[in-house]
């Protein structure tokens, strides 16, 4: 792999590359690092074979060795001092359990903001990259946006991220006059004060999916965030009624209906169609903006932040215990004739001051509101730009919504606010997608979702109708937030009920749906191919995958391997749509035509028993453990099915070459049908008393060859 040397730093370079310098491996020599007393710096790491090197351009002194353990994990690290018009510390961390490097750059007496650590001057070059741009945090496989990680990736996929580890609101990578990669804090900051540091992160990786997860993990491991889980409250656990741009609702009721009435009876015709709801949320619509204090002011931001007494009588309470769900609700900006600009100190359009938002959190849970959306992120919410107001901003939100167990979402953010989320557990879930959900959003979603679960947040799809069958799939996929927007006679709740169980608790994947490595590189070279992207149920011993491909243009021809998903064994292919399937093996290739725009896959691996459990179909996410709770197969598939109150039986589902048998162990199995042409079987089973079933699933036949697939490569679905 070649790597530059800018001109301007190889003469430096050459001048003390004489010098002695001090060298430190970590992770069983997974990671070599050096500095030699001349000012030269050398990261290099051993799979994929890569070299990252720079200079300070000043004489190091105090060059040290030490190790120990933070937040992340173990770790050796070298420190020096140097002198660059003032002192100045800094220190190279690798950590032993991760091919990650820690670059820290300390200003103990403070001084001007005039020095880059690190700028790389040699680092692995000809690679294709993404980076993540403006509103949303949209992605691009073409620019270099100042604000976001670079992600460089070559051909077999070995990848390189670099990206701030602190400072994000005001921190900038970009490119040197002879084209070093260089980290810091924006030159727009004069000054550094005295004791601030800045922190940047390398992480390299074979695999570009492993090389997100593990920058992500590291991230959030330096910041302490606890990641939430994908049922964490609950936005992320049931469906909710969404109120924004793009719903029927958004700023209108229904005709004749005050929203007092309107919102519960969403919620009364989904229960009649079989369906709990379990949350509103309730867009600019609901409080007074603009200089005239007026709901209906769409333009203006907010003139006080409480419930419009003209939609709500006399409170929020009243209307939370009339729709009997909790509420998310939505924030602006604070407009300019705000009485909250007198009381409470501001920076920008928003308001930094820790009373400001303990009172708005106290106003909130005593409301009943669960979440709190902060839309306009990208525009008119934003504070000057600083050290330290936008993070009071930020810090402040998080620290009073924490409080009082009101959790998150971002809307409309960049890609700063996505790595400031980092921080903060009790932000659950980010918009990565443009208003009202449709097909043209897709593909930006999917690779900002790849950042954004990267870093413990679940991405939400935003808005759409309940008989949009493909946005709903997504949406389910993604593994965040589920919300729709239909007017209450166009419910469909047929349709809804393959993403939720009947108490409107989401069945989902373990992780979002994002682009595997090929779509990474195909776009990357713009081949015009189908998108493939795929999540996962994972039970130790068994990971079940669920694939969805889509055409971007006119090339219809989508081609995976297991081993792009991460499957080294046998996996029965189920196109859920189409309902064929095969046995595929780890070495074939899995060629289809996507005729009707979109493929999704159910993959499921062929385990010791010979058996293949698809799980419940009548789910998108057939084996999502609010349904199956527990899979394992030793021989015989053992598994435990979740059910919701009310629910009598549903049917399990998988592959097997022979006749299966089923007993239960708690609950009952009823009668296995079983079709010898396609070796597909299907149980109902039964819930106990404690609402789930048990079950054992065995071959009476053990001595049944291995299951082979009756197709050559490349495969075909029959």
């Amino acid at each position: 792999m070649a790597t530059r040397i800018a001109s301007t730093a190889f003469a430096f370079f050459l001048a003390v590359a004489s010098l002695p310098a001090a060298t430190m491996t970590v992770g069983n020599g997974r990671v070599t690092i050096s500095v030699d007393p001349g000012g030269g710096y050398q990261v290099y790491v051993q799979n994929p074979s890569w070299t990252f090197a720079g200079n300070i351009g000043h004489r190091l002194s105090n060059i040290t060795v030490t190790t120990g353990a933070d937040t992340v994990g173990s770790y050796s690290e070298m420190a020096f001092d140097f002198v660059a018009t003032v002192s100045r510390h800094a220190s190279i961390r690798g950590y032993w359990d991760h091919q990650a490097v820690l670059f820290t750059l300390a200003c103990p007496g403070g001084g001007a903001n005039t020095l880059s650590f690190p700028e790389l001057s040699s680092y692995p070059t000809g690679l294709s990259h993404i980076s993540f741009s403006g509103m949303f945090a949209t992605p691009t496989f073409a620019g270099f946006s100042s604000d976001s990680p670079w992600v460089f990736f070559d051909s077999a996929a070995n990848t390189f991220i670099v990206s701030p580890a602190s400072n994000f609101m005001v921190s900038t990578t970009d490119w040197g006059a002879n084209g070093e990669l260089i980290s810091r804090v924006s030159p727009k900051i004069a000054t550094l004060p005295e004791g601030f540091n800045h922190s940047t992160l390398l992480v390299v990786e074979q695999g570009i999916n492993r090389a997100f997860d593990a920058w992500g993990h590291v991230l959030t491991g330096l910041q302490g965030k606890s990641r939430p889980a994908n049922d964490a409250d609950v936005t992320l656990n049931q469906l909710g009624y969404w109120t924004d741009a793009g719903s029927t609702y958004y700023y209108r009721a229904e005709p004749t209906f005050s929203y007092f009435k309107t919102l519960p009876a969403v919620k009364d015709e989904l229960k009649r169609q079989g369906i709990d709801l379990g949350y509103v949320q309730l867009d600019s619509w609901f409080y007074p903006k603009g200089p005239a204090a007026d709901w209906t002011d769409c333009a203006d931001g907010i003139y006080q932040y409480c419930a419009a007494p003209a939609l709500f009588g006399s409170s929020l309470s009243d209307f939370r215990q009339a729709v009997g769900v909790p509420l998310v609700t939505h924030a602006r900006w604070i407009d300019a004739q705000s009485p909250y600009r007198q009381q409470y100190q501001m920076s920008g359009d928003v308001a930094i001051d820790p009373l400001y938002w303990s009172d708005t959190a106290r106003y909130l849970t005593t409301s009943g509101v669960a979440g709190y959306e902060q839309d306009w992120l990208s525009n008119q919410a934003q504070t000057a730009f600083n050290l330290t107001d936008p993070d009071a901003f930020l810090d402040n939100m998080a620290a009073a919504m924490a409080q009082q167990n009101i959790v998150m979402q971002y809307c409309m953010p960049t890609t700063r606010h996505v790595m400031q989320g980092s921080k903060y557990g009790n932000l659950t879930s980010v918009r990565v997608s443009q208003d009202r959900f449709q097909r043209a959003r897709w593909t930006n979603f999917l690779y900002a979702s790849r950042l954004a679960s990267a870093l413990g947040i679940w991405p939400f799809s935003d808005v759409f109708m309940s008989a949009e069958t493909d946005n709903l799939l997504v949406a389910t996929l993604s593994a965040g937030p589920v919300g729709i927007g239909d007017a209450v006679a166009k419910i469909n709740g047929p349709n809804l009920l393959r993403a939720v169980r009947p108490d409107g608790v989401i069945v989902k994947p373990d992780v979002p749906l994002t682009p595997i490595d090929s779509s990474f590189l195909g776009d990357s070279q713009a081949l015009n191919a189908p998108l493939v992207a795929a999540t996962y149920s994972d039970f130790g011993g068994l990971r079940a995958y669920y694939v969805l491909a889509y055409t971007q243009g006119e090339n219809l021809q989508a081609s995976f391997q297991l081993s792009d998903l991460g499957l080294n064994q046998a996996a029965y292919v189920y196109d859920y749509f189409g309902g064929s399937g095969q046995v595929v093996n780890p070495g074939d290739v899995l060629s289809e035509t996507i005729a009707d725009g979109r493929m999704y896959l159910l993959v499921s691996p062929v385990g010791k028993s010979g058996m293949a459990i698809l799980g419940d179909t009548g789910h998108f996410v057939s084996l999502g453990k609010k349904r199956v709770s527990a899979l394992a197969d030793d021989g015989t598939v053992s598994l435990t099915v979740a059910f919701a109150k009310g629910e009598t039986w549903r049917a399990i589902r998988g592959w097997s070459p022979t006749r299966p048998a089923a007993a239960a162990a708690t609950g009952s199995a009823g009668h296995v049908s079983y079709d010898a042409a396609t070796g597909r079987f299907s149980i109902p089973v039964m819930p106990g008393a404690g609402g789930e079933a048990a079950i054992r699933i065995s071959r009476p036949d053990t001595a049944a060859p291995p299951a082979r697939s009756a197709h050559p490569r490349p495969g075909r679905l029959p």
